[in-house]
Parts: structure tokens; sequence; C-alpha cells
């Protein structure tokens, strides 16, 4: 059980990482265009990677 979810910690971890590496290659007037605050960028990265 404690294997199993460091597992998963480790995926969504990496999931965080590859889309905050995604999200940071837009520029910021981008980011606008889609919706979003360039300081907001981590926390919509941790977010998408736990859902």
């Amino acid at each position: 059980m404690l294997f199993a979810a460091l597992i998963e910690r480790v995926r969504i971890w990496r999931r965080e990482r590859e889309t905050l590496a995604e999200l940071r290659r837009l520029n910021e007037r981008d980011l606008f265009d889609i919706g979003i605050n360039p300081a907001d960028v981590r926390a919509i990265a941790r977010q998408a990677a736990r859902s």
C-alpha cells in the first residue's frame, strides 16, 4: 500500500512538472489569451496534475 501511494505521488509530480514546462513555454500574451495569469501558472499546473 505504501509503495502504491509513493508511485502515485511520483506520477502526480511528473504530470505537474510536464504541465508547468508546457505553460512556461508560452509568453505572457499567450497565457492571457487563454485566460491564465502568469502568476498562477504553478497553481494551475499543480491542480491539473491532481485531476
